[in-house]
């Protein structure tokens, strides 16, 4: 018996549908919260290598208008009142502030780094730190949590570590950074579009340690951008005292949601914000 023969174009159509299939398979989604959907995490791979002249560059054009108002995010690294954000974010503010209720907002002082996109707040007092483990070695593929205020509300991300780039920003601040470059996995269910607001969240990894600053994103690729060791551990190198030595929290795709809600009510991580004069 001889079977038809199926046209060209039924059979081109299944090898796609095949290809389409395991293409969405492989893709991770680990969304928060309630409960991310991705399996098992993959295994980390090499660790990463130290800063070379070929690492690849990303451009970013800060322009030269004037500052304009804007918010982002901190977090504590020592319990006397210091706190770390992204340069940018308050480069320029006369008065910065960080929100610790409705309405209600703290005055802080601001130390600009030199050679990194970080900046120091003081404020009189302030919550239990978070560990910083810029010495920690670093694996490609290894995860990191974001918690802040994306967008100016509560909300978090996930992303896997690519390797190094070197971030080229033209205008104001010119300058060329070391950053580590991260690919964006999962985020806050709901939460579309840009993370602006995002800049100078904690970069956790599993352990609940900071190994970086968030300061930028490529949405277009679906890269998120922090520090790098060799910049960010100088910019704080001091301000935790043994005192500040505190265990940070386990943290998986299944719970980065809730953990990421308690640092935000502890106020380990708060809102940054520009008062105006």
């Amino acid at each position: 018996m001889q079977f038809p023969r199926l046209p060209d174009w039924a059979i081109y159509g299944a090898v796609a549908a095949v290809f389409l299939a395991v293409s969405l398979g492989r893709r991770e989604n680990a969304d928060a919260p309630p409960v991310a959907e991705a399996g098992a995490d993959v295994a980390e791979g090499a660790l990463l290598g130290p800063i070379t002249p070929f690492d690849a560059a990303v451009t970013v054009d800060a322009g030269e208008a004037p500052f304009k108002p804007s918010s982002g995010t901190a977090f504590s690294i020592a319990g006397r009142g210091r706190w770390v954000t992204a340069r940018h974010v308050v480069e320029g503010c006369r008065k910065p502030a960080l929100v610790v209720g409705e309405g209600r907002a703290v005055a802080a002082d601001v130390r600009l780094a030199p050679r990194a996109d970080v900046a120091l707040l003081i404020t009189d007092g302030g919550p239990a730190a978070l560990p910083v483990a810029v010495e920690a070695p670093l694996r490609k593929g290894q995860r990191a949590f974001h918690p802040g205020f994306p967008q100016g509300r509560p909300g978090e991300v996930t992303s896997r570590l690519l390797g190094r780039e070197t971030l080229k920003v033209f205008g104001r601040g010119a300058r060329d950074e070391p950053v580590l470059s991260w690919a964006e996995v999962g985020r806050t269910n709901g939460l579309e579009g840009t993370l602006s607001g995002l800049s100078g969240a904690p970069a956790l990894d599993a352990q609940g340690r900071v190994v970086g600053v968030t300061i930028a994103e490529a949405p277009r690729r679906g890269r998120i951008y922090t520090t790098a060791p060799e910049t960010f551990g100088p910019a704080i190198r001091g301000e935790q005292t043994p005192a500040d030595d505190a265990r940070g929290q386990t943290i998986t795709t299944e719970d980065y949601g809730q953990v990421s809600n308690r640092l935000r009510r502890d106020l380990r991580v708060a809102q940054v914000v520009c008062l105006s004069v």
